[in-house]
């Protein structure tokens, strides 16, 4: 293209019948205006070298003008929609010689001006219709007046117009590298990694451009104004990540959130419930997600969902300018989860479960023969889990544990039964289950509601404290337990060894007090008491009881802390 600069002019419609002449462009004057939003705002013009932005009602054309007053001027027009396809047409019309920057004597007024010019069809130059950034581009275009008219049949939207004289130089839109393709370099269950080639604006043109991604789940955007208008209008872009962290929209979807910061690792992308941007309570949520990363032409896309397809869009935008462009986007579907072992239970079998946090176990029972009934005993070692339980894919029960429960579900002959553990959000989970189709005592011991330790504080002596712990109807062994304790030892440790699931196989002998067998058949009455000797004055002592039932296996009470006087 020719480096040839050459004015273009801009026609401004005033509601004035004041004479005036189609103006020549001061650049000086031009300079200050582009600064100046609001000169152009609602104007039939097209600044040169300028980029506007505009509003469209649907079946409503809009047209816009430009001057050009030298033949064989280069001349390039962008257009963007960016929430609708649009129609658009480029049309010339010879200029009247009263328009001409060499014109003399009076000038005719505007309006005349205007109807002399826009009464006449003009030579049709490009036209277009859809939602592409589409371009006209000449190297020697002739001079007149040049008209371009849009039209969206589908909806209102917005759209943006860029048009100038000289392309060659202003290159206000980044340069998209000869490959401008995002590739995906690694695919995992939660994690995408996208890579790309920098753009030449940045790498030879050293003008400074950052990069800007887009992820969401139901298409690819064309253009940075597409995606601007999906989201909500007070939505802002991310600052860039410091170096060597990388993280996600998704960490953001629900602003206000950055996930814990972890030096070296990469920070997730979908982890709380802040949304992109500021919401309004009456917009509904965008799932749409931007992101701006600086220069760098690497990123990790972390906390997706597996098995879920999702879409990528990068923008090279020219910080200078605030103009962008768009690299072809990509789409990748994350692996599935990997499938989870199904444990086999076997009748009457008591089986050891572990699961992560947040993570989940599938066991399965069959049992060999007709049944009417079947049983399930779950014990919860730690925090409560969730447990369900399908009858040959039919929901039968949905329920969280915590402690010892027992559910009796009615049978069906050669039934299949598929039981789902879902672990607790505060940390690993560990409990003990048991099924049978021919229950006849309990094979974990029945607790009462409440499992507290109560001492009492004025039988606190020097060397003895007094406890007393609730017990159910049915008859159980009980067995104490004491261990002495620094004076530091507080809640926070306590809690970290109230795994229900240790049994007092797991104490020392010298901790044992002693075990009895107690119960009642009145359960208001079902209180027993027990007084420990022998211990030292001013001494802190963890106390554990331990009820133990017919199967063997052994359930823990809530510890108690205690300390004897220490002066008597």
């Amino acid at each position: 293209m020719l480096l040839l600069r050459c004015p273009l002019l801009l026609l401004l419609l005033p509601l004035s019948s004041r004479p005036q002449k189609l103006p020549t462009r001061d650049e000086e004057l031009f300079q200050m205006q582009i600064r100046d939003k609001a000169f152009f705002h609602d104007s039939s013009v097209i600044p040169d070298g300028a980029e506007i932005s505009s509003y469209l009602f649907r079946d409503t054309p809009k047209r816009y003008f430009f001057v050009v007053e030298e033949d064989n001027t280069p001349l390039a027009v962008t257009v963007t929609p960016c929430d609708a396809p649009l129609e658009w047409k480029l049309s010339v019309q010879e200029l009247p010689e009263e328009a001409s920057g060499e014109g003399s004597g009076e000038p005719e007024p505007l309006e005349q001006q205007k109807q002399q010019i826009t009464n006449e069809e003009g030579t049709e130059l490009f036209s277009y219709k859809g939602n592409d950034v589409e371009y006209f581009v000449s190297s020697s275009s002739p001079s007149g007046l040049y008209q371009l008219d849009l039209l969206s049949t589908e909806k209102d939207t917005h759209f943006k117009v860029y048009a100038t004289t000289t392309p060659e130089s202003d290159q206000p839109y980044p340069e998209l590298p000869y490959d401008p393709r995002i590739d995906v370099t690694s695919l995992g269950r939660t994690t995408v990694t996208l890579a790309w080639k920098p753009s030449p604006t940045a790498s030879l043109l050293k003008q400074p451009i950052q990069y800007c991604i887009v992820i969401n789940k139901e298409h690819n955007f064309k253009s940075l104004c597409a995606v601007e208008a999906k989201l909500s209008s007070d939505d802002a872009f991310m600052m860039a990540p410091k170096p060597g962290l990388d993280f996600s929209p998704f960490d953001f979807a629900h602003f206000g959130f950055p996930s814990e910061n972890n030096s070296g690792k990469e920070r997730g992308f979908l982890k709380s419930s802040s949304q992109f941007g500021r919401q309004t309570s009456s917009k509904p949520r965008v799932d749409l997600h931007k992101v701006c990363i600086g220069n760098k032409n690497i990123f990790t896309v972390s906390d997706l969902k597996p098995d879920t397809q999702y879409y990528f869009d990068m923008f090279a935008v020219n910080t200078n300018t605030n103009m962008s462009t768009a690299y072809v986007g990509t789409f990748a579907r994350t692996k599935e989860e990997a499938k989870q072992k199904t444990v086999e239970l076997k009748d009457r079998k008591v089986t050891d479960v572990f699961i992560k946090r947040k993570g989940a176990k599938f066991l399965r029972f069959a049992p060999v023969s007709s049944h009417q009934k079947v049983t399930f005993s779950v014990h919860s070692c730690l925090d409560a889990v969730q447990i369900q339980v399908r009858r040959d894919g039919k929901l039968l029960l949905s329920q969280n544990v915590e402690g010892v429960r027992q559910f009796q579900l009615r049978g069906k002959a050669k039934a299949k039964y598929l039981i789902r553990l879902k672990g607790s959000k505060k940390g690993a989970s560990m409990l003990k289950i048991l099924a049978t189709t021919r229950p006849n005592k309990q094979s974990f011991p029945s607790l009462p509601e409440d499992t507290r330790i109560k001492a009492f504080d004025k039988l606190r002596t020097c060397s003895s404290v007094t406890v007393a712990w609730l017990g159910t109807q049915e008859r159980n062994k009980f067995c104490i337990y004491k261990r002495e304790v620094d004076d530091s030892y507080n809640e926070e440790q306590k809690k970290r060894e109230q795994n229900q699931c240790l049994g007092p196989d797991t104490r020392k002998k010298s901790d044992k007090v002693l075990c009895k067998y107690f119960h009642s058949q009145n359960i208001q009455k079902a209180v027993t008491t027990e007084t420990i000797r022998g211990l030292q004055p001013g001494k802190s002592y963890l106390l554990d009881v331990y009820v133990i039932g017919h199967g063997g296996h052994s359930v823990k009470y809530q510890s108690k802390l205690v300390k004897t006087r220490k002066f008597c």
